[in-house]
């Protein structure tokens, strides 16, 4: 009966473990669908009426296993190092450089959404002051 009552409380500790997150596939070269700064839709590709037009040279370069090159609104590339955080919960850019303004080389970038074939969605954690101190929210779609 002990042994019975033993290997049941293994099972159940064994169910209980959490389990490992497979780590998102985004490896691909991403451009910008569509952008918004705290809120306001500011582009849209294809659209000459967007407020923002220097979205369209938005690109970023996850197709190395570990190094990035990042090109956001005004055109500037940076490279760095990427990573996932454990949880798939957020986009990490690292060492990046040159270093955008005010960030000490690091960008970071929830995803919204878990990342499909055709999509993905990032919002910044915090602002950028490139674009006027704001949170820009980001659907990139597969170059």
């Amino acid at each position: 009966m002990k042994k019975l009552i033993y290997l049941i409380s293994i099972a159940l500790l064994a169910a209980c473990q959490p389990k490992q997150v497979e780590p998102a596939n985004i490896g691909l070269v991403w451009k910008a669908q569509s952008v918004k700064e705290n809120g306001t839709l500011v582009y849209t590709a294809g659209n000459p009426a967007s407020t923002r037009p220097g979205y369209a040279r938005l690109r970023l370069d996850l197709t190395s296993k570990e190094q990035v090159t990042f090109m956001d609104i005004d055109g500037r590339k940076l490279t760095g190092k990427w990573s996932l955080s454990p949880d798939n919960g957020r986009l990490i850019l690292e060492n990046l450089t040159p270093p955008p303004s005010e960030s000490a080389g690091n960008i970071e970038f929830y995803l919204t959404e878990p990342p499909a074939a055709g999509r993905l969605l990032l919002k910044r954690t915090n602002e950028s002051k490139k674009t006027g101190n704001t949170v820009n929210e980001y659907e990139l779609v597969p170059e």
